[in-house]
């Protein structure tokens, strides 16, 4: 059995989930101003083309784990703009 394809999804799902700890700050503080959207906007676009290249080649870690990763840019794109001051 090959363990890495479960490593990967694994920590690669954390890793997508660790956007939603920035996001819940945002929230938590009302308050946006130290964060660098160009920052994000660049996270998405490399997650975005990761997940269709993931998709492109059937790799359900780098599917699942990019999947994870957009939610979680998302959101803190999406609470950059809802809480901007």
């Amino acid at each position: 059995m090959n363990i890495l394809p479960i490593l990967t999804t694994i920590f690669g799902t954390l890793i997508g989930f660790a956007y939603f700890l920035q996001t819940y700050k945002i929230f938590k503080r009302k308050s946006a101003k130290d964060i660098s959207l160009i920052t994000y906007i660049f996270f998405i676009v490399g997650v975005v083309i990761w997940l269709i290249y993931g998709i492109s080649i059937s790799n359900y870690p780098l599917i699942i784990s990019n999947v994870v990763a957009l939610l979680g840019v998302s959101s803190v794109i999406f609470a950059y703009f809802f809480n901007k001051h």
